[in-house]
């Protein structure tokens, strides 16, 4: 798994502090280090509408679809991944629980890597028949790996990370977002601070 920051708004609470104050007209307040404290006034009086103006565009990679799946719900972001039409996937990688991939009998291991490569076998006979990549991924598992690019506006991300860092959350999509949490943490703390001690801890 790897995630990846492809771009995020010039300083961003900078940014959020200047769209802000607008609200209440208080642009004579603005200091070099105002925005840490004016982000915190509007986080402790739940007025996040303001952190819509930054935002912030990941790649997300090595990961299975099962998890894309989860994580394209979030419908107020935006996505582009890898397509399974146009590319092709003859030996496809993909990810294997840590439940099975430890699992202390060594027989769910090995049935879960059989399976995988009994559908590349498969998948790729379907292509050399000449059945169409958009066919033939019919018989691709939830197991193999995606590419993900993901924007998302600050609240946006608040929002996600508090759903997917939860202890409660599948175990793929929280090592994702607990990374994105760090990123996002380091550009940004005023805005991430609160969650960043929550899921990450000192």
């Amino acid at each position: 798994m790897k995630v990846e920051l492809l771009s995020i708004t010039p300083e961003p609470e900078k940014h959020i502090e200047l769209c802000g104050r607008t609200c209440y007209q208080s642009y004579s307040k603005i200091t070099e280090d105002s925005s840490s404290r004016f982000i915190r006034m509007i986080l402790e009086n739940e007025h996040e509408s303001v952190l819509e103006h930054a935002s912030a565009t990941f790649r997300i990679s090595g990961i299975s679809r099962a998890m894309t799946h989860q994580l394209v719900r979030h419908r107020l972001a935006s996505y582009s991944q890898k397509s399974q039409r146009y590319c092709k996937e003859e030996q496809f990688e993909y990810v294997m629980p840590p439940s099975i991939e430890k699992h202390k009998n060594k027989l769910p291991k090995a049935i879960y890597k059989n399976i995988i490569e009994d559908m590349q076998y498969a998948y790729r006979h379907l292509i050399d028949c000449g059945v169409p990549k958009e066919d033939a991924r019919f018989i691709l598992p939830n197991a193999c790996t995606t590419e993900i690019v993901m924007t998302a506006n600050f609240r946006n991300w608040r929002h996600i990370i508090k759903m997917r860092c939860s202890k409660h959350a599948q175990w793929e999509i929280r090592d994702v977002m607990c990374e994105v949490l760090k990123v996002l943490y380091s550009k940004a703390p005023s805005v991430f601070r609160d969650l960043f001690n929550l899921y990450i801890g000192n």
